[in-house]
């Protein structure tokens, strides 16, 4: 039951990051590839129908996290609670940028939530990574579960971690190129003409960044935690799911060089999705490592709720996806093709 509930977290995530990534790709580029007011109209456009519905995964990943691991939840958002702040409010700024910015018809006025999507969209991406990274270290866990980090720390004492140091800004790079690689190739999929080029081109750039960023991270990873690799020597075939993530970081590529949009955006979907797992499967069981010792950790095994409960949740929790696929299916069906058009007029 409790490998079953983590798998189905990891999956929650991991929607999360595939629907939503290419959004903040999205708003990332938004002013450093669209050189008109009408071309920033059409980025928008791309996700004007899907973008809050995309954020629902969040909700949904974080509803499944309170249910099945409810320690692990309440050690979280107490020690995160600052950052976690500092993301409600970027994710506030980035509705507000696309929600606003075509109420008024002033030059000034769209160039404001312009700049407000792209800087938030940039800065979701960088504290989802560095997120990632809190996990992957580990953080100072006591006895009773429950922990502090300063919001930063940059000294060179690896038991002096912050929410934000060396590591984790090192993965919220990562995080920053590999999503706004993902939103370009999303944008060479959804424009036309020019746009459509720049995009590519902009994907085709993002790749080596994302093959550098990704190669500090490892050894950054090696760094500051070892044990995250004994999974992988104790169950060789597991192997395969990192390399599922570089043949995907490699299709982008070779997808890319011959025009073909819609597998060069599927094989970021196959890279993100491989990454994110290969991070959960060097991580279990455990769910919030202890940087003190191992004998702090939450694991699946000490935060998982209790059997009546999550046995229930397993009636209800397939016919929730079976409506959210179904909605899915629906609004990415009614709005598939290129878009051409001013936002103004398919927002509405």
């Amino acid at each position: 039951m409790e490998t079953l509930w983590f798998g189905i977290l990891a999956f929650m995530i991991t929607m999360y990051v595939l629907l939503d990534g290419f959004d903040l790709g999205a708003g990332v580029l938004h002013l450093l590839i669209a050189r008109t007011a009408e071309e920033r109209s059409v980025v928008i456009g791309t996700i004007a129908h899907v973008w809050d519905g995309n954020e629902v995964w969040l909700l949904a990943a974080g509803g499944t996290l309170y249910f099945a691991f409810p320690s692990l939840y309440a050690s979280s958002f107490s020690g995160f609670y600052l950052p976690l702040m500092i993301v409600l409010w970027l994710l506030m700024l980035r509705a507000a940028g696309i929600e606003l910015r075509h109420q008024l018809h002033e030059p000034v006025w769209r160039k404001f939530w312009d700049t407000v999507f792209t800087v938030s969209s940039a800065l979701l991406a960088i504290f989802f990574g560095a997120s990632l990274g809190n996990v992957v270290r580990g953080v100072p866990l006591n006895a009773e579960g429950y922990f502090f980090e300063p919001l930063w720390s940059f000294s060179p004492d690896p038991r002096e971690t912050g929410i934000i140091d060396w590591f984790t800004v090192t993965m919220g790079i990562v995080a920053l190129c590999t999503l706004t690689m993902h939103g370009a190739c999303y944008l060479s999929m959804k424009t036309t003409g020019d746009l459509r080029r720049r995009a590519s081109a902009a994907a085709g750039s993002l790749w080596w960044a994302v093959i550098i960023s990704s190669a500090g991270a490892f050894l950054g990873t090696l760094a500051v935690r070892p044990a995250t690799w004994h999974n992988y020597i104790d169950n060789p075939g597991a192997d395969l799911i990192p390399l599922a993530a570089l043949a995907g970081l490699a299709g982008v590529k070779a997808f890319l060089r011959r025009n073909r949009d819609v597998p060069a955006f599927l094989s970021s979907c196959l890279f993100i999705a491989g990454m994110l797992a290969a991070t959960a499967f060097s991580l279990y069981p455990d769910l919030l490592p202890a940087t003190g010792g191992g004998e702090y950790s939450l694991t699946v095994h000490n935060a998982i709720a209790g059997a009546y409960g999550l046995s229930v949740g397993l009636i209800w929790w397939p016919i929730g996806m079976l409506l959210a696929a179904g909605y899915f299916f629906y609004l990415f069906r009614s709005f598939r093709g290129r878009v051409t058009g001013s936002s103004d007029n398919l927002y509405h």
